[in-house]
């Protein structure tokens, strides 16, 4: 792993494959690490040629974490913002998009196929807005055009997203497979050895749940990209699960309509988890490289 620097931050990156070859930059979701696009996966898809980025967004993982770590104070603002009100924060979607574009730039890698999960798609989905010159494709896994008024999760994830993260790391763990058995969906069985392996990795690695909140700040005020998004020329993939609480299919649906030239693919049971590759990952790695292949 290597660090970058761009944007005023530093961002926390790794590289797989040939940098000669077609670049796909990944990008994570909310609280996640970039070690949540599995190794694997990211090396199956460089064998088949292609050169692929997993990196840690701001505030996450070994990036640059930015400003204080004050929890009470984010949930106060995270609070305040569900009630409608204004409230200042530290950064916002297209901040995070900037970031992205500048690791491309700080990489020397003029376009690439852009794909984002959750908040990732949010990102990626404003790289192609924001940057139109930059992307081979896009790819949006699971996340929504930004109308969050529109498209809201089931009261019981909002519930659950709303309860602190616990600081010691088994009862950080507990907690994390608790979220995941809420939003996986119910096509696979839950491989909760896998996800117990991963939450510890995650902990180890980078325990920061302020940074998790000023991200969630950034979603909370992200703009409506609808209307944007009818500009973006770049083949688009949309991949969604008909059994999502975290960001219902119509999400999907309606990025997928909003792009001009979209596919979209509904997995039939995934929710909104990160399952291993002998569950629903191998299906979107074969959907993914079959689209950038084109």
């Amino acid at each position: 792993m290597a660090l970058a620097h761009t944007n005023g931050i530093q961002i926390e990156y790794e590289t797989f494959g040939n940098p000669e070859s077609p670049a796909l930059l990944l990008i994570v979701g909310l609280g996640c690490q970039l070690i949540h696009w599995q190794k694997e996966f990211c090396e199956q898809i460089a064998d088949q040629g292609y050169h692929v980025i997993r990196y840690d967004n701001r505030d996450s993982g070994l990036s640059t974490k930015i400003g204080n770590s004050d929890v009470n104070e984010a949930m106060a603002k995270i609070g305040a913002l569900f009630m409608k009100q204004k409230v200042e924060v530290p950064y916002g979607i297209k901040e995070m998009a900037n970031d992205a574009a500048g690791l491309l730039d700080f990489l020397k890698i003029e376009k690439a196929h852009i794909c984002g999960m959750s908040m990732g798609g949010f990102i990626a989905q404003t790289i192609a807005i924001d940057y139109p010159n930059r992307l081979l494709s896009l790819i949006s896994i699971y996340s929504s055009p930004g109308n969050r008024r529109e498209f809201i999760p089931t009261p019981a994830v909002i519930e659950f997203m709303m309860t602190p993260q616990p600081s010691e790391r088994e009862a950080y763990i507990d907690h994390s497979i608790k979220y995941l058995k809420l939003v996986s969906g119910s096509g696979i069985p839950h491989d909760e050895a896998y996800c117990r392996r991963l939450a510890g990795e995650a902990y180890d690695r980078s325990f920061y749940p302020a940074g998790l909140l000023r991200q969630y700040m950034a979603i909370l005020t992200q703009e409506d990209r609808g209307d944007a998004l009818k500009t973006v020329c770049v083949p688009a993939l949309v991949i969604h699960g008909d059994d999502d609480p975290m960001m219902p299919l119509s999400a999907g649906k309606a990025t997928a309509d909003a792009l001009p030239d979209a596919s979209l693919k509904i997995i039939n049971g995934m929710g909104h988890a990160m399952p291993d590759l002998n569950a629903y990952w191998n299906v979107i790695l074969d959907v993914i490289v079959g689209h950038i292949k084109k």
